[in-house]
């Protein structure tokens, strides 16, 4: 994470004492572990819509990882892996099963609750790093950007992952076609050829549409963080992994300036990028840039 935080310009936000204190983000995924040291402190919520269990847990790994991006405090590591925002609250929603698949009923019934109870928990933003395959029903597909939309309009920022089948034309997943939420692609998927992924991973735009995405670019390969089976961490790679990274990033910008709408707060990625003209990555608005970010709110 230390790598990450240099690669987005995030060394003066921590020194000037912004940790995403009292913002809290809503994650659909695996669930999370609550016994890992980085994770103890920050879960004020949990529901399980694949198998109705009361307490938290994740049988996949991929939701846990994603929550030490996002908020973990970096203690099995003495703060050399804490996320983005160590001071911010997770409310974890388990609607992926132990292989990392779900259903749009059971993702359906996950957005439906974050709107019940956005109130209740104060949820000012949604990790959305789950991905529908190419080929999904557009049912689907259409009834999921509708609800998406109707969060983002509720006031919660949404953040999605580009997904990982790029690097063509078009091959950004559902729901990050959304010409409402922040979809975020890897900046450093090319050339990675000693990494599962494969290089050039990082789904492209523009949507058919023609809508630039994905807006902002974030690391997303090697990235350490928690392991579901231990008290350390483990490596992975992909979108999911960078999406956290910008979502951490807006607790942050929130924690300063927390009567920000979602789309005054996109305004301001808009502005605050770092522009890249590397082939693959121009299309993007460009990398974030949490120094600059925070300091134009």
């Amino acid at each position: 994470m230390r790598r990450v935080k240099e690669l987005v310009a995030a060394k003066d936000v921590y020194r000037a004492g912004y940790s995403g204190k009292n913002i809290r983000i809503a994650l659909l995924d695996t669930g999370a572990v609550m016994r890992h040291p980085d994770l103890q402190g920050r879960i004020v919520a949990f529901r399980d819509f694949v198998n109705g269990k009361r307490q938290c847990y994740d049988d996949n790994g991929h939701g846990s990882h994603i929550s030490g991006i996002l908020c973990g405090t970096g203690a099995a590591s003495r703060g050399a892996l804490s996320g983005m925002a160590p001071g911010a609250q997770l409310v974890i929603l388990k609607v992926l099963d132990q292989y990392g698949n779900g259903n749009t009923q059971d993702v359906m019934r996950a957005l439906a609750w974050i709107l019940q109870n956005r109130r209740q928990y104060n949820i000012r933003l949604l990790n959305f790093s789950v991905g529908f395959v190419p080929g999904a029903q557009k049912d689907e597909q259409q009834r999921l950007l509708e609800k998406i939309d109707e969060i983002w309009d509720a006031g919660i920022m949404v953040i999605t992952a580009a997904g990982n089948n790029g690097p063509g034309r078009q091959s950004i997943t559902v729901p990050g076609i959304s010409r409402k939420v922040v979809t975020v692609g890897a900046c450093d998927d090319l050339g990675n050829e000693n990494d599962r992924m494969p290089s050039g991973y990082s789904g492209r735009g523009p949507t058919q549409c023609c809508i630039v995405k994905p807006e902002i670019l974030a690391p997303g390969t090697k990235i350490q963080s928690v392991c579901h089976r231990t008290n350390g961490y483990i490596e992975k790679s992909g979108t999911s992994m960078a999406a956290p990274v910008v979502c951490g990033a807006m607790a942050l910008a929130l924690e300063k300036s927390p009567e920000l709408t979602p789309a005054a707060l996109k305004l301001q990625l808009y502005r605050t990028v770092k522009h890249l003209s590397e082939p693959g990555y121009e299309k993007a608005w460009g990398l974030l840039q949490v120094d600059q970010l925070i300091k134009n709110l």
